[in-house]
């Protein structure tokens, strides 16, 4: 058990998942310790102080606490259909999506989620921003290719699906199939893939002394 990374984790978290689908991909066991953001166990705050998930201690003593780095980190170690061999100009365009997407994207999705603590503007508002800004141009992209850089899956589709899924939980009244029938799509192959079955699976927080949780094995 102590040969294998642990990973700090929280089910619901968009960064937390896709570092959680890229492990399964790349087929990376290591332990799941679910974490309770209201109650952080000692062990992730030492391990990294600012609190946040994901959090990857590996064998070795080194810390990854960023999702993106995690991603970079298991593609490093087993990347079955090669979708880290991308030449620099696409991956450009890969950090440019995953920085619109986590800078821009993910504070107005979050105001359009709580949008009661956001009175600035209705919650109506914040969703026809993310259609303009996000949703439309993605559905376009996505309506000539099946992912969003081209024919070939990439980490800006593992990192950006999350947020998509956690946008269509919002209000389920709007139908995400019905306005942007190629972005519904492009997010079903991830929510219908058995990956992601795997990474949803839901665990207890853990506490000191608990049994350790195995994570993953894809199938």
């Amino acid at each position: 058990m102590q040969n294998i990374p642990i990973l700090y984790s929280f089910i619901r978290c968009p960064y937390a998942m896709r570092a959680r689908y890229t492990l399964v991909y790349s087929n990376i066991k290591c332990i799941l310790r679910e974490v309770d953001l209201k109650n952080k166990p000692d062990a992730l705050l030492k391990a990294s102080p600012k609190g946040t998930v994901p959090v990857l201690h590996l064998p070795d003593g080194q810390i990854i606490d960023q999702s993106l780095d995690i991603i970079y980190y298991a593609l490093k170690q087993n990347d079955p259909q090669g979708i880290g061999n991308i030449d620099p100009e696409d991956q450009s365009v890969i950090d440019r999506l995953i920085d619109k997407n986590d800078k821009v994207f993910a504070p107005l999705l979050n105001k359009y989620k709580y949008f009661t603590r956001h009175p600035e503007e209705t919650q109506s508002s914040y969703r026809e921003q993310i259609e303009l800004h996000f949703l439309q141009q993605m559905n376009t992209q996505l309506e000539l290719f099946p992912y969003l850089i081209g024919q070939k899956l990439s980490v800006a589709d593992i990192a950006i699906f999350p947020f998509i899924r956690q946008f269509t939980l919002v209000d389920p009244d709007w139908s995400l199939s019905l306005h942007y029938k190629s972005l519904a799509a492009w997010l079903e192959k991830f929510t219908k893939d058995p990956s992601f079955e795997i990474i949803m699976q839901k665990n207890l927080p853990w506490v000191p002394g608990d049994p350790e949780i195995i994570f993953c094995k894809r199938i």
